[in-house]
């Protein structure tokens, strides 16, 4: 898909149209989905401008095609393209054990924050958090590819592992909730 114009002047009624051509309201649950998707490709995008470790950074540029694959796959409404498949969830679960294997135990709730690239991360997690409650809200009305929702909930996982992995690298202390 080649785009020359940015503006087409068709969504200025309130709607907008998806990837087969069928246009909906801009507040459908389905563009509020692919809204939060833009939105946490947008916070990688953020992060990945911070010095963060280059394993981290090498996972979240796949995630961000993986989340223009999501996105698209929504977009193409009652079609399954097999774009975002299991093995992809295995590969965030792979990562996970391995950068968890290297931090300490949890016994409290972690405080966002420490460094730059540990906050960044941890608010690419909630947004990921909301895309994947917009995805649960969506399910409420049709069908959806549940591999996505697989996807989600283990890259939020991801997110929170490799926010207290980088703190870790950059040696920032761990805050943790106090009662």
């Amino acid at each position: 898909m080649r785009i020359t114009k940015v503006y087409t002047r068709t969504g200025d009624d309130g709607t907008t149209g998806l990837a087969n051509g069928k246009r909906v309201p801009k507040d459908s649950k389905k563009v509020r989905l692919l809204g939060s998707l833009d939105e946490l490709n947008a916070s990688i995008g953020v992060a990945l401008v911070e010095n963060l470790n280059k394993d981290i950074t090498s996972v979240l540029q796949d995630v961000q095609n993986d989340l223009f694959n999501i996105g698209g796959e929504v977009s193409v409404v009652d079609k399954e393209l097999g774009l975002i498949t299991t093995e992809d969830v295995q590969k965030l679960e792979n990562v996970i054990d391995s950068l968890n294997e290297t931090l300490a135990p949890l016994e409290e709730f972690v405080v966002p924050g420490g460094s730059k690239g540990s906050a960044l991360l941890h608010k690419a997690r909630t947004v990921c958090r909301r895309a994947e409650c917009d995805l649960v809200n969506l399910s409420h009305e049709e069908k959806i590819n549940m591999i996505h929702l697989q996807y989600l909930n283990r890259f939020s996982d991801y997110l929170f592992v490799a926010a207290r992995y980088q703190n870790n690298i950059d040696g920032s202390s761990e805050e943790t909730w106090e009662k």
